[in-house]
């Protein structure tokens, strides 16, 4: 069996997403994947949860360290359908996440780029792969439709 590709793990993501809206949270999902091998996952959960901190990465950066029974998880990668935002990447940071690979750009709060670059800024101690766009279209339909349907 071949491994995963970025693409496979972005779709399992757009899943969790896709549970996200079901649930009336913002469409975003999150895996952590260390070894071709899922040891984390999470979906936006801030309303349902009453925390503000439940963002998608979050949750499955928890269960992943949970699962491993560490807080440092640096050989892993995080998969997120939205550019994650500074409290997220501030969370990667600390549990010394090696690569992020994201879907949608996030234009208001992104923080890998398109608001701030906090993976590239040169003050922090680490310095982290990040990879965005990876099933951009399908993520940012998810986010609009879930909007307009607000609307």
């Amino acid at each position: 069996m071949k491994p995963a590709s970025d693409v496979d793990f972005m779709q399992r993501a757009l899943l969790l997403a896709q549970r996200a809206a079901q649930e009336g949270e913002v469409p975003v999902g999150a895996l952590l994947v260390l070894d071709n091998e899922v040891i984390g996952e999470g979906w936006n959960q801030p309303i349902s949860r009453h925390d503000p901190t439940a963002h998608a990465e979050i949750v499955a950066l928890r269960a992943g360290a949970l699962a491993l029974q560490n807080y440092r998880l640096g050989a892993a990668t995080l998969y997120a359908t939205l550019e994650p935002c500074v409290m997220c990447m501030g969370a990667v940071l600390n549990a010394r996440i090696s690569r992020v690979v994201f879907g949608a750009w996030d234009a208001k709060a992104g923080a890998c780029g398109s608001v701030v670059d906090l993976p590239r800024e040169p003050r922090l101690a680490q310095q982290l792969d990040v990879f965005g766009g990876v099933c951009s279209e399908e993520a940012a339909g998810l986010l609009r439709r879930f909007f307009a349907s607000r609307r």
